[in-house]
């Protein structure tokens, strides 16, 4: 009996532990990306290189999972953001977009990252985008 209440015991602290290294890693994103702007450095749709649609363009993520997209120092759209560090996943939502914003929502996957930079995917049906932001 002794056994079995050390055992559950043991998995409590294990499952409480595992939520606790969730937490540390939703907050070590939350300050990687809340910590100065973003712009993209890369873009490619389909194998065409249109990362000089987003020229003008900044990031600023909020701690409150929202996001600015600034134009040419003004700015322009507020939307959504979201990360998972668990499954390097990101996801962006910005409400009746134009373009080029609108080639920004959805979920991504992310292939590299580091305090500085995130490089990320995204497949829907035959389309095919690549991303990457650079920390001003």
């Amino acid at each position: 009996m002794n056994k079995i209440i050390t055992l559950l015991l043991f998995a409590i602290t294990l499952s409480g532990c595992k939520k606790a290294i969730e937490n540390i890693q939703e907050d070590l994103v939350i300050k990687a990306m809340t910590d100065g702007q973003w712009k993209v450095t890369s873009f490619i749709q389909n194998g065409t290189d249109i990362t000089v649609d987003f020229s003008t363009y900044r990031f600023k993520y909020y701690s409150d999972k929202t996001v600015d997209a600034i134009k040419s120092g003004i700015f322009e759209k507020k939307g959504n953001w979201d990360g998972n560090a668990s499954t390097m996943t990101t996801y962006a939502n910005f409400t009746s977009p134009t373009y080029p914003l609108i080639l920004i929502n959805g979920s991504w996957q992310i292939t590299n990252n580091s305090w500085t930079f995130v490089v990320a995917t995204q497949s829907v049906g035959a389309d095919t985008k690549t991303m990457r932001l650079d920390k001003e």
